[in-house]
């Protein structure tokens, strides 16, 4: 076991970003090591949490107080039992930290932000396997924080390249 590391993994909650947290349980986490699990809400949602922390994100919220409703409704989030249940083994099994921090914005630009102020080891995100058009016309977040990020970036791609 090495040196303690930082690692964040971008969630929203569809398939590519819960297929993205698994790959990382699985492959990259180690005893003691903290998991900061990103989020990124559109701007278009007005929590009352917003207001307090649009510019620097929410602080980093336990993974206890996370589970609780009230506190993912607090930042505009509707927390995903199949996340907690990936999440709550590793944290006792590993003896992994495991926090949330919540940004509003553009998810290009926030996981960018994170990697930089969170000082991240490793970032993990889901890739949802656009082909080359789909990916010039509609714009690649994973592209784009892989060329802009401060720390390495594991893309998990979830379909073949077509």
């Amino acid at each position: 076991m090495g040196k303690a590391r930082i690692i964040g993994i971008g969630m929203d909650y569809s398939s590519t970003s819960k297929i993205a947290l698994k790959w990382a349980i699985d492959n990259l986490i180690e005893e003691g090591d903290t998991i900061i699990i990103i989020h990124v809400v559109s701007s278009k949602v007005e929590p009352t949490s917003k207001q307090l922390f649009e510019d620097t994100g929410s602080p980093l919220i336990p993974l206890d107080e996370f589970k609780q409703i009230n506190v993912s409704k607090y930042y505009g989030l509707n927390p995903d039992k199949e996340v907690i249940d990936m999440l709550e083994p590793v944290s006792k099994l590993k003896k992994v930290t495991v926090v949330s921090k919540v940004y509003w914005g553009d998810a290009r630009d926030k996981l960018c932000d994170a990697a930089e102020s969170l000082k991240l080891d490793s970032l993990v995100i889901g890739g949802r396997g656009l082909g080359v058009l789909k990916r010039v016309l509609l714009g690649s977040v994973s592209n784009y924080v892989v060329q802009n990020a401060t720390c390495p970036v594991t893309v998990v791609k979830t379909s073949p390249l077509k």
